[in-house]
């Protein structure tokens, strides 16, 4: 179903008069509907506050992700990753709340992040990662104007949905735990706890300091619990580097220290540099997969963030139809090529949203404060660039647990259900892409569908996936055949 010209009445509609100031208004309040939505100022300055606090994780969670080396075993600089992440947030936030004028702030996509750390840079450089950004962004906006969009969502049954989110947690953790040096590669095993069976030193100590106490903040409901967590570690961690009792070689990422002033010009060195050509080496049918792996790992939690953010927040019907759905869902499109451009990966939508709608916002207003909080962050980069990777890396722990509860919806006791889910959950991490996690999800779902002489309730588009994916796990042997190399 695609959004109609013709808002829906919404719950904000119904709740009454008494809330509204019909006239005397300003142009903030006349823009934004905030007294229509029966909301203040007040409550749209806090709730976007709120927001940005929730997420401000980001800033150091993103570029740690993107640490890596590209195939010409280059890497991004750390204060050129923090700006470009700062910049693309507050830019795509910004532009949710001006024309989206709904509550919902935009950030670089763990999973997207994921993906291009994990699978793109390894076989072509950062630059033409950007690139491939860039492409699976405009992809996602045509598929909005086309309303491809919806009905493509429509077509992957929900169970896969769920388990494709709780891959992506797993897989997000085990990157946490990897950076954290809480695990290894084991001499006798492929994995292992610390380097030789054991934790080793104080920074992976304090990793799991800083996670159990986001635990238990989380546990407690406390607003910014991820963000208090990473600060609390920062300071202890800063603590002991300047009290000598930890070596500066035994941080991964560098020792906690502040060098020169805190506040800088932002590093825009990234802005623009984006790469569409020399794809040659890779191939046409590994950039194909590339591609299409980011359009899902972009794709399947944005629509269902948005309905669920804009439900609490009032704006969506009894249908789950809300008003400007389909400028929010271009917008997050459009994220995907301004995170490329900018060299901070694809930007989509936060469920952290949520907590400054549980402040009361209700309006565009709340973004716009967000966004304006994200640009304040291009000038504090060294401050950022502080906090240890080993601190940070309990954040992406968390997120991945977050990810995981996903597990209430899928019912086990069905095994055309609990299979795909199984193996789309556990691949992911075990074989290091996204991409095999949700090919072997989609052949399996459709196999045993099929072996229950149900294929009829499978649908064309999971037929055309089933097709593509096989070939996806043939590729070396048909290449054989056909003599290709």
């Amino acid at each position: 179903m695609t959004q109609q010209s013709l808002e829906p009445r919404t719950t904000a509609d119904d709740a009454g008069e008494g809330t509204r100031v019909p006239a005397g208004r300003s142009w903030l309040d006349r823009y934004f509907h905030i007294s229509h939505r029966g909301s203040t100022v007040a409550r749209e300055v806090r709730g976007g506050i709120t927001t940005f606090m929730a997420m401000a994780y980001i800033l150091l969670l993103n570029p740690l992700i993107l640490s890596g080396k590209d195939a010409a075993g280059a890497t991004l600089a750390q204060p050129a990753l923090i700006t470009a992440t700062a910049f693309a947030a507050a830019f795509t936030t910004l532009l949710m709340g001006f024309v989206g004028k709904v509550p919902l702030a935009l950030a670089a996509g763990l999973s997207v992040s994921g993906v291009l750390a994990s699978q793109v840079a390894p076989e072509m450089t950062w630059p033409q990662a950007m690139g491939m950004c860039v492409m699976y962004g405009v992809i996602i906006m045509l598929l909005v104007v086309t309303g491809l969009r919806e009905m493509i969502m429509n077509a992957i049954p929900l169970a896969l949905k769920h388990g494709i989110t709780m891959g992506i947690g797993l897989f997000i953790a085990l990157i946490g735990f990897y950076k954290s040096g809480f695990v290894h590669q084991g001499k006798a095993t492929p994995l292992a706890l610390g380097p030789a069976g054991e934790l080793a030193g104080w920074p992976v100590l304090l990793f799991a300091g800083t996670l159990l106490l986001i635990f238990m903040l989380q546990a407690r409901n406390i607003p910014g619990a991820i963000l208090i967590g990473i600060v609390s570690g920062t300071v202890v961690a800063a603590i002991l580097n300047a009290a000598g009792v930890i070596a500066p070689r035994q941080w991964a990422g560098g020792a906690p220290e502040l060098h020169g002033s805190a506040v800088s010009m932002p590093d825009f060195s990234l802005f623009g540099d984006v790469r569409f050509g020399g794809w040659g080496e890779v191939g046409a049918m590994t950039v194909g997969m590339i591609v299409f792996t980011l359009v899902l790992a972009g794709f399947f939690d944005a629509m269902a963030t948005i309905i669920g953010v804009g439900t609490e927040a009032k704006l969506a019907d009894d249908k789950g139809r809300m008003p400007g759905l389909s400028k929010a869902l271009f917008i997050d499109g459009a994220g995907g090529a301004i995170g490329g451009v900018s060299g901070g990966s694809g930007q989509t939508v936060f469920i952290e949203s949520a907590t400054g709608v549980g402040e009361g916002a209700r309006t565009g207003l709340a973004s716009v404060v967000t966004g304006l909080f994200f640009a304040a962050c291009l000038f504090f980069t060294p401050l950022t660039a502080i906090v240890p990777q080993e601190v940070a890396s309990a954040a992406l722990v968390v997120i991945g647990a977050m990810m995981l509860m996903n597990a209430r919806h899928v019912d086990w006791a069905d095994r055309a259900t609990a299979i795909p889910v199984f193996l789309t959950v556990v691949l992911m991490p075990f074989t290091y892409t996204i991409t095999t996690g949700v090919a072997a999800g989609v052949i399996s779902y459709v196999a045993i569908k099929t072996a229950q002489g149900k294929w009829r309730e499978i649908g064309a588009f999971m037929w055309i996936l089933t097709a593509v994916f096989v070939v996806y796990f043939a590729l070396n042997p048909i290449e054989s055949w056909l003599g290709v190399h």
